[in-house]
Order: C-alpha cells, then structure tokens, then sequence
C-alpha cells in the first residue's frame, strides 16, 4: 500500500509545476554505519531548499517529528549547497493531532504535518467543492452564472474550447 500511495504522491508533487525537481525515491541516509531511508526528496527551485517527505500509514506521533527532525539535520551537514536555504520536513499520515503538532513547535523547526485521505469525503462535501470549481472556472471565463442542470454544464466545456488560445504549430 505504501508503494502504491508513495508513486501517486510522486506523480502528483512532479505535476504541481516547474519549481519542484524530483532528486530521490526512497533516498539512502547513512549515519554510524546505519541506513536510514527518505521516502521522497525533492528540491523547490524557488525556495532554494531540499523538501523531504515522509510518508505514515497511521497517525502522526512525536517518533515521526523526531525522525523528520534527524532527516532534516543529516540533510542541511551533507547535501545543502552554498546559497541554499535549511531543508524543510513534510510528514504525511492518515491522521494527526492539532494539539500535539502545537506543543512540538514543529513549524518552527521546519516540519509540517499533513493528514491525507484514507476514505472519500461525505458526498456533501464533495458538491459544495465541485460547485466552488465550477464557480472559479465560470469566474476565470468571464460569467458568474452556474449551469441550471447537467444538460448546460457541456456549454462550460464549449465556453472553454472557445476562449482558450491556439496552439503554435512549429
């Protein structure tokens, strides 16, 4: 499962655009003769650091931090460069308490913590998001009116087709 969430997530940071460059999958970090492994290591061009992730099928727990933490600092003594910024630690899981992200400081510390879906949101939820898309794609095209029924929304579609600039032929 782990395998499976660690290539989607990949996928899905390398399609965020051109400021994230992919160095490392599952990066090898070797401290007094013991391998300790990264899940993901990216560099944000814009930012000038090294973005480590971690990837937890269970809740965050203070264990978690502490590795991030090891990670980041194994990370800022052997790979930061001249001009870089310090590294910055997300950590991924299936759960996570505000209270102990607080009491850990760990913003200050450069780590995030993150809770990613492990069932789908109630259907309510998922309208009000896609109505808050579709509002935001009518925004950008130039109208504000929402389709009355499924029969419009394809006017959506045409509206786009319509305004979005031609390709260059080389």
């Amino acid at each position: 499962m782990e395998e499976a969430i660690l290539r989607d997530l990949e996928s899905f940071l390398v399609e965020l655009g051109g400021d994230f460059a992919f160095l490392a999958r599952q990066k090898r970090i070797v401290a007094d003769g013991d391998d300790f492994y990264l899940d993901l290591l990216f560099y944000h061009r814009r930012l000038r650091r090294l973005v480590a992730i971690e990837l937890k099928l269970g809740k965050f727990t203070p264990a978690d931090m502490g590795q991030m933490e090891f990670y980041l600092r194994w990370l800022k003594k052997h790979e930061m460069r001249p001009g870089e910024e310090t590294p910055l630690g997300l950590i991924l899981c299936a759960g996570k308490s505000v209270e102990r992200v607080e009491v850990l400081e760990l913003e200050q510390r450069g780590i995030r913590v993150a809770e990613y879906l492990t069932e789908l949101p109630p259907r309510q939820a998922l309208q009000k998001r896609l109505h808050g898309a579709i509002l935001l794609a009518r925004k950008r095209l130039g109208t504000t009116t929402l389709p009355k029924s499924e029969k419009e929304a394809p006017a959506l579609k045409t509206t786009a087709r319509k305004t979005a600039k031609p390709k260059r032929q080389a």
